[in-house]
């Protein structure tokens, strides 16, 4: 780890538009990749990409955000915010991987959900706590990679796990720097200011407990060596479905719930 860099600087690495997403961890990690779209109830939202993939040979459900990179993608993703659709279409999978027993896999990199008015109107905030809720219940292994940006509700969503890892630029925080200065100084150029106050990196969310460890990057960031990035989300992902796959059911629902209850007074651990 780099402890020279700061919060903001760590926070301009996490936003880098080359940064590895979902769909690189996708073909870098996993195989036979079946995508599973729409939400069954109103429509398709490209801002959460999911399917049934194969990990090491083990059949998984991946569920992870999705920014884009060109302008276009940036569009079709609404760039990274998704609406109630895309949590729904989430929850669809997660139910389903509770069915079959499969383990869920979420990589998370979003500003956060969908603020607008028509996403309001077709129930965000209700799907953001519907998936709170039934995520805490599933009695399948739940691991939860935060890659870049991990803001609000909108991360939590895809983030009630029973193993919570960040990469090691990553960053993670109830919203944008730039939100809470506008709210604590009404001055949203105070954002760097902002970065140091709201413990957002990986080393103060670790010592928190709010996390379960870090995963390491190579130096200067993960967008500089995508395929060493994904070999280390690779190895913390191995090493934790063999743990959680010796777990009974319910103890990995009680787990998860303990877990929570917990956070921000646990003791800190081992980066990965």
């Amino acid at each position: 780890m780099n402890p020279t860099l700061t919060a903001a600087e760590r926070v301009a690495i996490a936003r880098h538009p080359q940064r590895p997403n979902i769909t690189d961890y996708l073909s870098l990690l996993f195989t036979d990749f079946f995508q599973c779209r729409g939400d069954r109830l109103c429509g398709e939202d490209a801002a959460i990409l999911g399917g049934v993939a194969l990990f090491h040979g083990r059949p998984v459900t991946v569920i992870g955000t999705r920014k884009g990179r060109t302008a276009e993608e940036n569009l079709q993703c609404n760039f990274g915010m998704p609406g109630p659709e895309g949590y729904r279409k989430a929850l669809r999978l997660m139910r389903q991987a509770e069915k079959f027993r499969r383990p869920v896999i979420t990589f998370i990199d979003t500003a956060g959900a969908y603020p607008g008015l028509e996403a309001e109107a077709r129930g965000q905030g209700e799907a953001i706590a519907r998936n709170l809720f039934e995520m805490s219940r599933l009695t399948v292994p739940v691991v939860s990679i935060i890659t870049g940006e991990g803001n609000s509700g909108g991360a939590l969503a895809l983030g009630v796990a029973n193993r919570v890892f960040m990469l090691e630029n990553a960053v993670y925080a109830i919203l944008s720097p730039e939100g809470f200065s506008s709210i604590l100084w009404k001055d949203a150029a105070r954002s760097k200011e902002a970065c140091d106050l709201m413990r957002l990196t990986a080393p103060d969310l670790l010592s928190l407990g709010v996390i379960d460890g870090i995963i390491p990057e190579p130096e200067g960031g993960a967008h500089l060596a995508p395929v060493i990035a994904a070999r280390q989300v690779e190895r913390c992902l191995a090493r934790c479905l063999s743990e959680l796959s010796r777990e009974r059911g319910s103890a990995l629902a009680a787990q998860r719930y303990q877990k929570f209850r917990k956070m921000g007074g646990a003791a800190p651990k081992e980066d990965v």
